[in-house]
């Protein structure tokens, strides 16, 4: 029997050695996770149980578990190189199967899709519709869509405005060319159909202790395109704004309550050698919503900030950035910033009851349990790092220790072999 037990306690050091070399092995490999070999005795045993002096048959491997513990992070710039700081798993979709991974060496192919290291695999993620609005709950392949951004017309513009309470009522006719006919002027930028540029332009002027007129022109000419006369046809039309004695906004165009002028009837166009012509682009057929609802008239310089405008032109995808959420979002040319996906992450009740299955990542089975599908931050996911990797969590240290301990092992183990030998010589020698 001793020649078995210390066959079992050989193979069971090989086995030790083969978990230790394959850790140190992997010791570079990015999002690999450390193995150990665990060993249970083994006895004989009938239906009436061991008895008192049963003597142990020797060992066997029962089994090799894995350290999910999270590895360091490694910095690398490259913004589609992402790390788990959690339990979650990246989606990995290939030849019609899911597998799960650490490894976040992601790259793009030739359709703009998101793969893995070698291609062989889409990553999962969940898609987001036309206004950048996240769709939860069905996988799909992620996918970095490098074309243009469409132009969006502007509907509303607002910002906070104070008109200085101090300035003087100005009598005189409103003329843009003459900047003693108007207290202060407002410009913002505006976009038509096709995403051209447009500037419009408005003057206030008081004209009482609580009240002011606002003219509004773009490209310096009525909406409409034609040329802001004075004292003609196509004379500015003001609109009236009125505050009350707390210099609080009270009303627009003699209605208590409203908040906004509407610019309406524009018609785009150009301006070439003097003469104004239609560009072919539209606008909004609503009119322009300039919100006045942070206006005052306070005794403090006449200021506007915090301009908002929800229009845009045409713009070109300049990089992609990923948040701890794993919602990919694109920024353009034109300043405007769009989610396009987000990445998904999964989670399992037991990670030991997933089956390795090489490239470092792992499939699921009966005893890991279904995944849970969700986004960074949720849970016990982890938050996922972009333009990291995360390493292998491999202590070298204590694997080489291991090495040197499974060494010794071995070395027992073959010797209490030949010490079995030679008991056996000396029996064979004394018949």
């Amino acid at each position: 029997m001793s020649f078995n037990i210390g066959l079992s306690g050989l193979s069971a050091a090989s086995k030790q050695l083969d978990v230790t070399g394959n850790n140190i092995a992997n010791v570079n490999t990015t999002g690999f996770k450390s193995s150990r070999a665990e060993f249970a005795d083994v006895y004989s045993a009938t239906k009436l149980g061991t008895g008192a002096k049963t003597i142990g048959n020797g060992v066997n491997l029962a089994n090799v578990s894995q350290n999910f513990g999270n590895g360091g992070m490694d910095s690398t710039g490259n913004v589609l190189d992402m790390g788990v700081q959690g339990n979650g798993f990246f989606v990995l979709s290939g030849n019609g199967s899911l597998s799960y991974t650490r490894a976040g060496t992601f790259k793009t192919d030739k359709d703009g899709y998101v793969t893995n290291t070698d291609g062989t695999a889409k990553l999962q993620g969940f898609a987001a519709d036309a206004n950048g609005n996240i769709i939860p709950g069905v996988l799909t392949n992620l996918r970095i869509d490098t074309s243009n951004l469409s132009p969006q017309t502007t509907t509303k513009i607002g910002s906070t405005l104070n008109l200085d309470s101090k300035s003087a009522v100005i009598a005189t006719p409103f003329d843009a060319t003459n900047t003693a006919t108007y207290t202060k002027p407002f410009s913002t930028t505006i976009y038509d159909t096709q995403g051209n540029s447009h500037s419009l332009d408005q003057y206030a002027v008081k004209t009482g202790s609580n009240t002011w007129n606002v003219y509004s022109l773009i490209d310096g000419r009525n909406p409409n395109g034609t040329a802001a006369t004075v004292g003609g046809a196509t004379d500015p039309v003001p609109v009236a704004v009125t505050f009350d004695s707390a210099g609080k906004l009270a009303s627009i165009g003699g209605v208590a309550g409203q908040t906004s002028i509407t610019v309406t009837g524009w018609v785009p166009g150009t301006v070439t050698a003097g003469v104004w012509a239609a560009n072919g682009a539209a606008s909004n057929a609503a009119g322009i919503a300039v919100d006045f609802t942070k206006t005052t008239q306070f005794n403090a310089d006449t200021a506007r900030n915090a301009i908002t405008n929800d229009g845009y032109a045409t713009g070109q995808i300049t990089d992609v950035t990923i948040d701890a959420t794993g919602v990919i979002s694109a920024n353009f040319s034109n300043q405007q910033h769009k989610a396009i996906g987000q990445v998904a992450l999964a989670t399992f009740t037991n990670e030991q009851g997933l089956q390795a299955v090489g490239g470092t990542s792992w499939k699921e089975t009966f005893s890991s349990g279904q995944p849970a599908f969700d986004g960074g931050t949720v849970g016990t996911n982890g938050s996922i790092v972009s333009g990291s990797l995360e390493a292998s969590n491999v202590n070298l240290t204590s694997e080489l220790v291991d090495l040197i301990k499974g060494q010794s092992y071995y070395q027992a183990n073959a010797k209490t072999i030949s010490t079995q030998s030679s008991i056996m010589q000396t029996i064979i020698q004394m018949a």
